[in-house]
Order: C-alpha cells, then sequence, then structure tokens
C-alpha cells in the first residue's frame, strides 16, 4: 500500500523448492497466503474496504482490478472459515431463497436467527441444496 503520497513497493525473494507431493513450488513465505501476490495485510485491508466502499474507490485506491479483489476476498475467506465454526451454538436458523440474473437463478440462504449472520449459502432451491447444508450441519 502506499506510504502517504509514496508509493511503496515490498519485493522479496520467492525460491521454488521442490515438493514431493506437488512438484516444483515456490516456497511458503510468512507474509503472504498460498496462491498470493500480495502481502496478508494488504489482502485484510482490501477485503475489509471492499465491504466498506464502493468498486472504483477500492480499485483506484489499491491500483488492482476488480477480478485482483475477488480473489483476495476468497483467499480472506477461505482462512477465515478455517478458524471459526459457523454451526457451534446454533439452534434457531432461517432458510430462504434469493433470485437473481432476472428470477431464472437462486441461491439458498441459512441464517442464525440468534446472531443475525449468513452461516451457509449455495446455489439452488431444491431439496438437494437444503440436503447439502444438512450434511456439512451433520449430527
Amino acid at each position: 500500500m502506499d506510504l502517504g503520497t509514496v508509493q511503496a513497493y515490498v519485493e522479496a525473494a520467492a525460491p521454488r523448492v521442490e515438493c514431493r507431493k506437488h512438484g516444483v513450488v515456490v516456497a511458503w513465505i510468512p507474509w503472504a497466503r498460498h496462491d498470493a501476490r500480495h502481502t496478508r495485510e494488504f489482502e485484510d485491508t482490501a477485503a475489509w474496504m471492499a465491504t466498506h466502499t464502493s468498486k472504483t474507490t477500492l480499485v483506484d485506491l489499491f491500483r488492482v482490478t476488480w477480478r485482483t479483489v475477488g480473489r483476495i476476498i476468497t483467499r480472506v475467506m477461505d482462512e477465515a472459515q478455517g478458524k471459526v465454526d459457523r454451526f457451534a451454538g446454533l439452534t434457531r436458523i432461517g432458510i430462504d431463497e434469493i433470485s437473481y440474473k432476472k428470477g431464472h437463478r437462486y441461491i439458498t440462504v441459512i441464517v442464525n436467527h440468534d446472531t443475525g449472520r449468513l452461516i451457509w449459502a449455495a446455489p439452488g432451491r431444491d431439496k438437494e441444496t437444503l440436503r447439502a447444508f444438512f450434511d456439512e450441519l451433520g449430527e
């Protein structure tokens, strides 16, 4: 990220190593997520900003494309979901579907009524979609 009005860049060697399982890959580095071209802090800030500002402001401020922001959000969310059990303490849920693409496609959403938070969403609005949620929820 920029330092006020001065552009700042971080450059570091990321050596390639040979993994028995994955072949030749870039070595793990502590300041970035897997398959990322930005630091962890940059990605965390960009993901937070994506929920608080417009698309145009975000891509201009961070000098990245909207597609890059989408990949950043995916990495940040995947990491966050691995640290939190969305189903812990779940007692009351709400189930609804949302249409998009002029009513021809649906997403089933499930929220925790006690916290008001989204806990699960998937494309579709049929029994199979709902069964996928209950399979993930488990006993």
